[in-house]
């Protein structure tokens, strides 16, 4: 096995950084994301440890980023509380309307991972 001396690009977290549960969450949303061939993937993780994962909804008639559409998911299952948010976009930031969703049922301090499409963390912020 051989070692890298390569530091990771500023602005980004090296995915040893992330918990397992979080690399999980950042996993399926990318999943997501590469398996409904939509611009953004997202998985949000419930005050039971439970997982809901979306991709954006994009049609006429309703539009949903990825984020909210986790969220939405969550709520109508039952979920009461959030512990984390991931999202895997190409997008270099979170929007005020999705953090407000994610802030709406975990808080303010909710934890929202922002990775882009090979899954590099690129921004740990939280829903407030």
């Amino acid at each position: 096995m051989t070692q890298s001396n390569e530091q990771p690009s500023a602005g980004k977290t090296p995915p040893g950084d992330l918990s397992a549960e979080d690399r999980k969450i950042v996993t399926l949303a990318r999943s997501a994301r590469a398996r409904n061939g939509v611009a953004e993937g997202a998985a949000v993780r419930d005050e039971t440890g439970r997982t809901y994962v979306a991709g954006t909804v994009d049609l006429p008639s309703l539009r949903l980023s990825a984020l909210r559409t986790a969220v939405a998911m969550a709520v109508a299952s039952g979920a009461t509380s959030l512990e984390a948010a991931a999202v895997v976009s190409g997008s270099e930031t979170t929007t005020e309307e999705d953090r407000a969703a994610v802030r709406d049922l975990g808080g303010a301090t909710t934890p929202v991972l922002l990775a882009g499409p090979d899954g590099t963390l690129r921004t740990r912020l939280t829903a407030g």
